[in-house]
């Protein structure tokens, strides 16, 4: 027995575990209370990392399709068959790579998803952005150059907060790495300060709230814009200390003179009162900030309300500032030099709808369009990374049928689920126990600068393949180095040209070649950290609060935060045509549950026993019209599909909205999902329309779908 301390890969808050492993098995989890982090703090997704370890369904070999039939195999056969089977592709356009959020918690992921995206060497690259974050990417490319530039909230030294669109006592933050989030929100009340929540849903984060207001789900962009409109109007505008730093704000009030709070009221459900009180709030607060999520991104006017929501934290002068929205600086990154080359979108389009590239990438909804469509460039082939886009893309039924008529497919996964069902071949990769870890992604949006790294808890066993040998080994087959080529010399050759573009010749050190890439990017970046003083440090390193910033995290031509991007600003036009255009139907939105997330964690008995998690939330006075009661079942209905689903009436949800977790409907034929498949729930995407989107980001409308409901 011995107890090992390592950082949980299962959501964006990054706790801290101390774990107690007996020979090859965790056999308990407790959350470490001298991690200089979390604290401590424990969810139910953490607790259960020692049962989703050691699932009985999860792969521990490769699975070659042959005949219809799934059968084990070698490693070595399978990357054999890989590389053989990709020599019928010659057109790399006809060869599509899809990269779930999975990537984005792991070392390998964070280190070796870049190149093997460029490896591929297609055009047509998803991920799971477009049906996620990727408006804030596109927002804080244009104003701050660069699409990693996301401010996040400070709030353990903020007095009041205005939250749209987020759940964090569920999600423990998203695009915003804060452990412990419920504790952190109830300081902030015990030092006096206040949080507003602003949802359809009368969230676990609203009920916390110090005032939750109710808003028409799609809606968040005209509140957002008639707030920025009344820091005009009531001259509350303050930049303070931003004033250098920022180019044309008085050019906004003309852009939101239109968006006035008596204007947008009754297409918000926000009485005009309660918008211009928020504002004044919002300016009247020594720090204050506001934190936009899921709910407004996932929207027709991504983009835009994501720009708001920065505005906002501009217009009060609460950017860059403590207390505010703030930039970590992790310590794999340098700092940097405050000018740039900007951002740009459209290098190149898709063929089928001529969708611009953003960030290298193409909106996921369009995948199916470059399957289905016969063609120069039709993708024929798809390898999928660590997603689940059977269960995630809207218009799943589609989506389903586009997979299955592929004439190769390769997924990265553990599972053989509702995705990798359709494979050809399946890579399982190791579960967390057996893997190093490494925040690459997420300490770029932490709350507070820190630094861990954690060693496998469990040695690897004999003839699995470490997830980043898998990675590795992708690269040099897309490259045309074939199946077999030396890992480790063509590693040493890439670390070799990364010292010599930043300029050290000493040697970077590690047992893996992994740790001597991360070892690289530690020493040369911001603290000039080793791998080894990281690693002295079980319980991680507390670097500090977040620091200002400005202007060397910009990447604008100008070295200034540009307010006023002309693709942003040219798209109000089609938001004040759509304010102008009533809207009464009944509309669907998501939700978060603490015990899960996304289609990842349903197969762990105790995420997902007690109480149903996938029902349909309907207010009592629409369940009253429609004829449903509270138990029975509704048949719902959208332009793409229909489900039939458990009902829950609840005062939860805002009339005229109903409720449907993502992420469900396990009950697919071909997987090997014991435990999910006893709790299948249903697939929210069945519903969700693939033809509607943000058209700057490519994002697709997931909040806000037009249905109907009757009793089934």
């Amino acid at each position: 027995m011995r107890t090992v301390f390592t950082t949980c890969p299962l959501c964006e808050a990054t706790c801290g575990l101390e774990l107690t492993v007996e020979g090859d098995r965790i056999t308990k989890v407790r959350g470490d209370r001298e991690d200089e982090f979390s604290k401590g703090f424990l969810c139910p997704k953490g607790a259960s990392l020692g049962t989703l370890d050691a699932d009985p369904d999860r792969l521990s070999a490769p699975l070659v399709k042959r005949d219809g039939e799934f059968q084990e195999v070698t490693w070595d056969e399978a990357f054999r068959h890989i590389d053989e089977r990709l020599k019928d592709f010659p057109d790399r356009n006809a060869v599509a790579m899809y990269l779930g959020n999975p990537v984005a918690h792991s070392l390998a992921g964070g280190l070796y998803a870049g190149p093997l995206r460029k490896a591929v060497g297609s055009r047509n690259i998803f991920t799971a952005s477009t049906v996620d974050q990727m408006p804030k990417h596109v927002q804080v490319g244009h104003m701050f150059g660069s699409i990693f530039s996301i401010p996040v909230p400070d709030i353990d030294r903020t007095d009041f907060m205005l939250v749209l669109g987020a759940d964090p006592f569920s999600s423990n933050g998203s695009l915003w790495t804060v452990p412990d989030a419920p504790g952190r929100f109830r300081d902030l009340q015990k030092r006096g300060g206040r949080f507003v929540v602003v949802d359809p849903r009368r969230s676990r984060t609203a009920q916390a709230a110090d005032q939750h207001v109710v808003i028409r789900p799609g809606t968040d962009v005209f509140l957002l814009l008639a707030l920025v409109h009344e820091l005009f109007a009531q001259d509350l505008v303050d930049l303070r200390d931003l004033a250098g730093h920022v180019t044309d704000h008085e050019v906004i009030r003309s852009h939101v003179e239109a968006f006035g709070p008596e204007a947008v009221a009754e297409r918000t459900g926000v009485d005009a009162a309660t918008t211009r009180a928020l504002a004044r709030e919002l300016a009247a607060a020594e720090r204050a900030v506001v934190y936009g999520r899921i709910g407004t991104t996932t929207v027709e006017f991504g983009t835009v309300a994501s720009w708001a929501v920065d505005v906002l934290n501009v217009l009060t002068g609460n950017l860059d500032r403590p207390g505010g929205a703030m930039w970590p600086l992790p310590a794999h990154n340098r700092r940097g030099s405050g000018t740039g080359r900007g951002f740009e979108v459209g290098r190149w389009h898709s063929r089928v709808k001529g969708h611009p590239e953003v960030m290298g990438e193409f909106p996921a909804v369009t995948l199916v369009d470059e399957i289905e469509t016969p063609g120069e460039g039709q993708v024929r082939a798809l390898f999928t990374i660590g997603g689940n886009p059977a269960l995630s893309l809207p218009n799943s039924a589609r989506v389903n049928a586009a997979l299955s008529s592929l004439d190769f497919m390769v997924s990265v996964d553990p599972y053989l689920n509702e995705t990798t069902r359709h494979a050809d071949v399946i890579l399982p990769t190791p579960p967390p126990s057996r893997r190093d870890h490494y925040d690459i992604a997420f300490l770029n949006h932490s709350v507070r600068n820190y630094v861990k790294y954690s060693r496998a808890a469990i040695p690897l066993e004999e003839g699995r393949v470490d997830e980043t040998d898998i990675f590795f080994r992708l690269v040099t087959i897309f490259s045309g180095l074939g199946p077999a080529a030396d890992l480790d010399a063509i590693a040493a050759f890439q670390l070799a040209g990364l010292k010599e573009k930043a300029g050290v010749d000493f040697e970077p050190e590690g047992k893996t070649r992994e740790e001597r890439l991360l070892d690289l990017k530690l020493r040369t970046g911001a603290y000039g950290l080793s791998l080894q003083q990281v690693l002295d440090h079980p319980h991680g390193i507390d670097l500090g609060p977040l620091t200002p910033r400005l202007p060397e995290i910009l990447r604008t031509p100008s070295g200034k935060v540009e307010l006023t991007p002309a693709p942003i600003v040219g798209d109000l036009p089609r938001v004040l045509a759509a304010l102008r255009t009533p809207e009464t139907d009944l509309v669907l939105v998501g939700r978060r549950h603490l015990r899960t997330n996304n289609s990842w964690m349903h197969n762990v008995p105790a995420l997902v026993k007690g109480k149903p998690l996938c029902t349909l939330l309907v207010h009592p006075a629409d369940a009253g019209r429609l004829g449903l009661s509270d138990g029975g079942t509704a048949r719902v209905t959208s332009r793409v599909g229909e489900v039939e689903v458990l009902v829950e009436v609840t005062g939860d949800i805002a009339q005229g909205v109903v409720s449907l977790p993502h992420g469900w409907g396990h009950d697919q034929p071909g997987t090997r999902l014991t435990v999910a498949n006893e709790h299948a729930g249903v697939n929210v995407n069945l519903l969700t329309d693939d033809l509607r989107i943000d058209p700057l980001s490519g994002t697709a409308v997931l909040n806000g779908t037009r249905v109907q409901v009757v009793p089934a």
